[in-house]
This record gives C-alpha cells, sequence and structure tokens, in this order.
C-alpha cells in the first residue's frame, strides 16, 4: 500500500542558508522532492527557469493567482512567490515527502490548508553571522540588506509555531539533524502501520 507522502516547509530568514541546506537534504534523504515556485523576482546568474524556479511577470503571476492554481503566495521584498498546487498534490499522492522552501508567511497559509505539514525554521548563528553571509553574496545593496535584517526580525517571531528549529552554524551538523527529522517522521506509528499493514495482519493471524 502507498503511504501518502508528507509536507514539509522549511523557512528561514535571507541569507541563513536555508537553499544549500535543502539542496544537501535532497540529495541525502530517498523520495523527497522540492517543490519549485513560481516568482517574479529577476533571475539570478546560474540560475536555470524550471530548476531554481518558475520564473514569470506579475501579470502571469496574478492570473494564476485568479485561477486558484497556488497552494499559497506571498509578496516577499516587492515580488510574488507562489507553490503550485497540482504538484504539491500530486507527489504527495504518489508517496514521495514534498518540501516547500518558503518564508513564514507561506507557512501560515500551509497549515491552514495542511495541518499536518512539518515546519522547520532554520536559524542563524547570530545577526552578525547573517549579515556577513548578506554582504558576501553581493547581490544585494545596502539598503536591499537592511530590509533583509528587518526582515530577519520578523521572521524569527514566528518561529513558535513551527515543529522544528535547526541552527545552521556548522553546515553538515545542520544537515545531520534535517535528516534525522525526514527519517523520525517516516517512522510515526501512523506511517508504518499503514506502510507495514500486511505484515500487522499476516502477525495477527499466526
Amino acid at each position: 500500500m502507498t503511504c501518502q507522502g508528507r509536507l514539509y516547509v522549511v523557512a528561514a530568514p535571507s541569507g541563513a542558508g536555508k537553499t544549500s541546506l535543502v539542496n544537501a537534504l535532497i540529495k541525502a534523504v530517498p523520495q523527497v522532492q522540492l517543490s519549485i515556485s513560481h516568482t517574479t523576482r529577476a533571475i539570478r546568474p546560474g540560475e536555470e527557469n524550471g530548476v531554481h524556479y518558475f520564473f514569470t511577470t506579475k501579470p502571469e503571476f496574478e492570473a494564476l493567482i485568479a485561477q486558484g492554481a497556488f497552494l499559497e503566495h506571498a509578496t516577499v521584498f516587492t515580488n510574488y512567490y507562489g507553490t503550485s498546487r497540482t504538484f504539491v498534490e500530486q507527489t504527495l499522492a504518489a508517496g514521495r515527502d514534498v518540501i516547500l522552501e518558503i518564508d513564514w508567511q507561506g507557512h501560515e497559509q500551509i497549515k491552514q490548508l495542511f495541518p499536518s505539514s512539518i515546519g522547520i525554521f532554520i536559524l542563524p548563528p547570530s545577526m552578525e553571522a547573517l549579515r556577513e553571509r548578506l554582504t558576501s553574496r553581493k547581490q544585494d545593496s545596502a539598503e536591499v540588506i537592511a530590509a533583509r535584517l528587518a526582515d530577519a526580525k520578523e521572521a524569527v517571531s514566528h518561529l513558535p509555531s513551527f515543529e522544528y528549529v535547526v541552527m545552521n552554524d556548522d553546515f553538515n551538523t545542520a544537515l545531520a539533524e534535517l535528516s534525522a527529522i525526514l527519517i523520525a517522521e517516516r517512522l510515526r506509528t501512523p506511517v508504518q502501520a499503514v506502510r507495514y499493514a500486511h505484515l500487522v495482519e499476516g502477525i495477527k493471524k499466526l
């Protein structure tokens, strides 16, 4: 019997290392799929459409909103971000876990639709380290970096609504902790009872 996949939301302040951790997690743990978000922000060097994001215009994004194509969507630093409803529902039904790499606003919307979804918040080791990471990326102006740091304070205030918190000081340690969360969730009795129903029933008949 195919078990329904689990839905995970991984959120973090910008610059906390969320994307690098999620990419490594997908390689480390089998049967987990990253949901590729739609966004209206400009494509960055090294990014590919359909791989990192589905890059769209604001009119195209607004049309998708009107069609009900998104499970959640939010405006972050003047740009839209949204999660495809069809992709997530079909992937979960196929028994694969799905990770949404979104912000705290998206997490709140997903919790309304999927109360059993698992929220994981990635903390930076300090605000000083976060500022250094944002500056070293050399992708944003001083004004944008200041806005991202202010947004980090807002994001952290929503930390209690997440089931798990991982602090990304040492990358390998943070990755191991993320992997442990997914593995532990798969070992919960309701999940295992479905996965091994034939075995359990066979033992009962002995």
